[in-house]
């Protein structure tokens, strides 16, 4: 999967459009618990999520791949054009 676009949720959600047009929403709450994501805990630093296409990263260095969100994101529908085919 490839990361089309990315929307920071007030909430530690992200949704995301990938490149097959699937629109689904990953929550990063459980991630907060590990020492490499400490600094999202602050809503300022969680919002600076970067889209690098195959991983999201943010500018404290944390990241997460496109296969990892792909495992456990839920996925809430599809974008009706094939913009992203």
């Amino acid at each position: 999967m490839r990361i089309a676009e990315l929307h920071q949720q007030p909430d530690w959600v992200l949704t995301i459009v990938a490149d097959d047009g699937r629109i689904g929403r990953f929550d990063v709450t459980p991630y907060l618990e590990y020492e490499a994501f400490d600094e999202l805990r602050d809503h300022e630093e969680f919002m600076k999520v970067i889209n690098g296409g195959y991983v999201i990263e943010w500018e404290c260095g944390a990241d997460l791949s496109a296969d990892t969100i792909e495992a456990r994101w839920q996925v809430v529908g599809t974008v009706a054009s094939k913009a992203y085919a």
